[in-house]
């Protein structure tokens, strides 16, 4: 991003944002309909997709200041693997303190204290919290691999990797 003009790197991170929080919003998307035919079982109806659209763009926006703040790149990992498997578990570790310093301000915008917005938001869902964090650092790992590959082969490489025919010369 050095020498770029500032119209340039607008244009860059807007792309990124762009691009993660659509991979996010399909994701989200996908959780939600499985969410949906499991209650749908049970009599209830449960698909919001203005919510998916909603934390797509707020955790895509949370990943891109992870990027930016460089989360999990200052770890000296051994290996590509390793490099990958730290800042999948360190961007998820951000974004669930990201989301908790979120609902604490959701909740202070409807009256609530820090410790009653916190209390809704754990309460007896804490399991679901926890699980939630796991489907994250899954969703979060193919994302990740690909950015890491990326910048271990080069842009122009992975370019040429991609659109090469599969077992031939990249």
């Amino acid at each position: 991003m050095h020498g770029q003009s500032a119209k340039e790197r607008l244009k860059e991170e807007l792309r990124k944002f762009l691009a993660v929080s659509s991979y996010l919003f399909v994701c989200f998307t996908v959780l939600l309909y499985y969410r949906s035919a499991i209650l749908g079982g049970t009599g209830q109806d449960f698909t919001p997709l203005g919510t998916a659209l909603v934390k797509s763009l707020v955790l895509g926006k949370f990943l891109l200041i992870g990027d930016a703040a460089a989360v999990g790149t200052r770890i000296r990992s051994g290996t590509l693997l390793q490099r990958i498997l730290n800042r999948t578990v360190l961007l998820a570790a951000l974004l669930a303190v990201l989301t908790i310093i979120e609902e604490v301000i959701v909740g202070m915008v409807h009256h609530l204290s820090p410790a009653a917005a916190l209390a809704g938001f754990f309460g007896a869902a804490l399991p679901e919290k926890i699980a939630g964090i796991f489907v994250m650092v899954l969703i979060l790992l193919p994302l990740v691999a690909v950015t890491e590959l990326r910048r271990a082969a080069g842009p122009s490489a992975w370019s040429r990797l991609l659109r090469s025919p599969p077992g031939g010369p990249p």
